[in-house]
């Protein structure tokens, strides 16, 4: 019996870790994690530490792995939400769920979207899957539309062999999605991307008093462009 306890007070020990570091990055920002400085404020030996991250970089690894898996559920779990809803709506919730996580969570969203931290060198065999499955109900629900003929492609310029070559690399984590949905999806994300960062940095001027007003006009705008459907 002594051993289970031992694992269930490990696994205690870790989270604490974790927490610590995103009340860090809240306050200091990523740059300035240190792990001695994390087992000080828990009153632990830097050794112990160690244990589970032989360095920054690997916590840095584990606060970012976290963050995609905490986005990547939101936004699964709202396409779940409305799987039977034409795909209009299921793309204007899932603009607005994302939104909701990022002002909710804005330290994990600078942790994955922000200014890079100086020094770190993000494993790709491990985030980039990661980050990719964040996508994967957006391209869904364009895949969607283009088959059903809803894609408003006429509306964009084609694209170009070199692009096509570059969204193809990308393809292998999504699910097989056309070259023009991940395109779009690419695309989708910047444009709510620039809002996101105004308001969780807070950018806007102080007469915006509701960012979340600019935020749904620019997802209704969105959808009404990429679909032939009616403004919501």
């Amino acid at each position: 019996m002594p051993r289970p306890k031992r694992i269930v007070q490990d696994q205690e020990l870790e989270q604490a870790i974790k927490n610590t570091a995103w009340a860090q990055i809240q306050e200091q920002g990523a740059a300035a994690l240190s792990l001695r400085g994390i087992a000080r404020q828990l009153g632990i030996a830097a050794p112990s530490i160690y244990h589970y991250y032989p360095n920054r970089d690997a916590l840095v690894t584990a606060l970012i792995l976290d963050a995609f898996l905490s986005l990547a559920a939101a936004q699964q779990q709202a396409y779940s939400a409305t799987s039977g809803d034409h795909q209009a709506v299921q793309l204007a919730v899932l603009g607005l769920v994302y939104r909701q996580w990022a002002i909710a969570q804005p330290q994990r969203y600078q942790l994955v979207f922000g200014t890079p931290i100086p020094g770190y060198i993000a494993p790709e065999e491990l985030t980039l899957p990661a980050a990719a499955a964040c996508f994967v109900p957006l391209t869904q629900v364009l895949q969607s539309a283009l088959k059903d003929g809803k894609l408003g492609l006429k509306r964009f310029s084609p694209l170009t062999p070199a692009l096509s070559a570059m969204l193809d690399a990308w393809a292998q984590f999504e699910r097989g999605a056309a070259a023009e949905v991940l395109y779009l999806a690419l695309i989708f994300w910047s444009r709510i991307h620039g809002l996101i960062m105004f308001e969780v940095n807070g950018q806007y001027p102080s007469f915006i008093s509701d960012p979340g007003e600019v935020y749904a006009r620019e997802i209704n705008n969105i959808v009404y462009q990429y679909l032939f459907t009616e403004e919501l």
